[in-house]
């Protein structure tokens, strides 16, 4: 099988290629990057001399390119994506023209290719804040900032060529995911960062945001079980099942790396502010995914790997405070 893995030097997608490449023997992966400020190809120098993994550096919104990469392959695992609240909410116009614009690039040449899968990696931000039961796949889209108004606009392009065209395509949804190689604008790796730093770590307002916190390993294999055995036309929901609130994570942090709270320091509210996101996930257990991480060992691994890597986050964070983006007064 041949797998073209968009913003492959992300994230998420450098966790899922790497895990992609470990499971299955006999997979290729192409990875199409646009290297922006959080995809890095250090991310995935481990796999330079595979001879399964082909790295292309180009656009997800590069008509020409795009047609190259999904030439010949078998599927699609789309993760390129601009995907923080906080740059979104200061300009929109990157996140239309990546997350709806390339998405759509992207459609249209597997369409045109005849690729036999397609999924689309999401957000339950789509879903918007949740005052209730937990959302099942079936909720109406309500998203209540830019970043998540295009991620769902992205969902609603593919469950249309699905339907218009018939193409075999797939909708993941996960939580807030967190672990190894998540750039440090976040809230988990800026609190973790920071405190290596001896440095102020933000919270927002008062920090009763509750979030659904997955383990980045445990993600990637939800997506390669909807890969395989997801049924086309389906929406999947990714999660634990339990909220945590932003304080609640900071404190366990704080915890593992021996320091106290006093650390913490409150910084305005982000504007539209979800106060809580919830998923039902049973569809995807039915198809017998279970988390393996619960927080504190996720976080234990994490705080771990950050304080081993210092060597590749310093330099991001470097250049991230001197383009004084958002890394020492904002976060999630």
């Amino acid at each position: 099988m041949h797998v073209l893995v968009t913003g492959g030097c992300g994230f998420i997608g450098s966790n899922f290629t790497r895990h992609l490449l470990g499971v299955h023997p006999d997979v290729q992966v192409t990875n199409l990057d646009a290297l922006t400020y959080a995809g890095n190809v250090v991310n995935l120098t481990d796999l330079e001399a595979d001879s399964r993994y082909r790295f292309v550096h180009a656009d997800i919104t590069d008509v020409h390119a795009v047609e190259e990469a999904v030439r010949g392959v078998d599927a699609v695992v789309h993760f390129a994506a601009e995907t923080h609240v906080d740059r979104s909410i200061l300009s929109s116009a990157p996140f239309v023209k990546t997350n709806v614009s390339g998405t759509q690039v992207l459609l249209d040449s597997v369409l045109a290719a005849g690729v036999g899968a397609f999924v689309q990696i999401s957000t339950d931000e789509t879903y918007g804040s949740c005052s209730g039961a937990a959302f099942t796949e079936e909720a109406p889209l309500v998203p209540r900032n830019p970043y998540s108004a295009t991620k769902a606009a992205a969902d609603m392009l593919v469950h249309s060529y699905w339907i218009t065209h018939g193409l075999p395509s797939m909708v993941v949804r996960p939580s807030n995911n967190y672990g190894p190689y998540q750039f440090p604008e976040k809230l988990i790796p800026l609190a973790i960062t920071n405190v290596l730093d001896d440095t102020p770590v933000p919270l927002y307002g008062d920090g009763a945001n509750v979030r659904e916190w997955l383990f980045v390993e445990d993600t990637c294999r939800a997506i390669d079980l909807v890969l395989h055995n997801g049924t086309p036309g389906e929406t999947y929901n990714v999660g634990p099942g339990t909220g945590t609130r932003n304080s609640e994570v900071l404190h366990e942090i704080l915890g593992l790396m021996g320091v106290g709270d006093d650390m913490i320091r409150v910084v305005p509210d982000r504007p539209g502010h979800d106060r809580r996101y919830a998923i039902d996930t049973t569809k995807i257990r039915a198809l017998g995914w279970e988390h393996t991480f619960d927080l504190e060992a996720g976080l234990g691994a994490t705080v771990a790997w950050y304080r081993s890597h210092a060597d590749w986050w310093r330099p991001l964070k470097s250049k991230a405070e001197a383009g004084r983006l958002p890394t020492t007064s904002q976060a999630l």
